[in-house]
């Protein structure tokens, strides 16, 4: 059971989580999330020593989501094809938004820390590295049963993977394209038949 004090840092961190999905960490405002929880601005202190650390809570948090939401009910699935298409709905389904949060926050996150230095895009980055070798080990896994062939390149598809999921992002939040998810299914349908034996 967690302490009151613990509970209060988790309520924090998910009230700060859907706060950065509107405003990206950046926007982060210690003051407004205080205010927004009833809590002074010295109580949140006593959780957080700095913005950042708030920052770098709240990005764990999401790859804890991400992990919870995405990665583990794929890795459920049988090896295999069967395994990379649920990754890919599960993707797609994060994207869209599966009622905690609205749109990928990690894409989000690309565009306000691609040029800034420091722990909190080290941590966006080791994060973005996992998921490619994520789907890697998941197409690998699909080669040695034999559902796509032996001589292919996994971390190239693991490329086009991940680009489809942002090419959706944009199509269906940005554009508001009502074929977007169909688009992103046949190209993914597309990668798939091209990787086969």
């Amino acid at each position: 059971m967690l302490s009151k004090g613990e509970q209060t840092k988790q309520e924090i961190v998910e009230r700060a989580l859907a706060l950065a999905g509107e405003v990206g960490l950046e926007g982060l405002s210690l003051g407004v999330l205080a205010a927004g929880m009833s809590l002074s601005k010295s109580g949140l202190f006593a959780h957080f020593r700095s913005k950042e650390a708030l920052q770098l809570e709240v990005l764990q948090r999401a790859i804890d989501h991400f992990i919870e939401d995405v990665v583990a009910p794929a890795l459920r699935e049988p090896r295999g094809e069967p395994r990379l298409r649920r990754l890919f709905d599960l993707h797609l389904q994060w994207i869209h938004g599966n009622g905690r949060r609205g749109s990928c926050f990690f894409m989000a996150l690309t565009h306000e820390y691609d040029d800034r230095p420091g722990p909190v895009r080290d941590l966006l980055v080791q994060s973005q590295r996992d998921w490619y070798d994520t789907v890697s080990r998941v197409v690998r896994a699909a080669v040695e049963e034999g559902h796509l062939r032996a001589d292919l390149d996994t971390d190239q598809f693991a490329y086009e993977f991940v680009g489809i999921g942002m090419v959706f992002q944009q199509s269906a939040k940005l554009l508001e394209n009502p074929r977007a998810e169909e688009r992103a299914r046949a190209a993914f349908e597309t990668l798939l038949s091209r990787s086969r034996p």
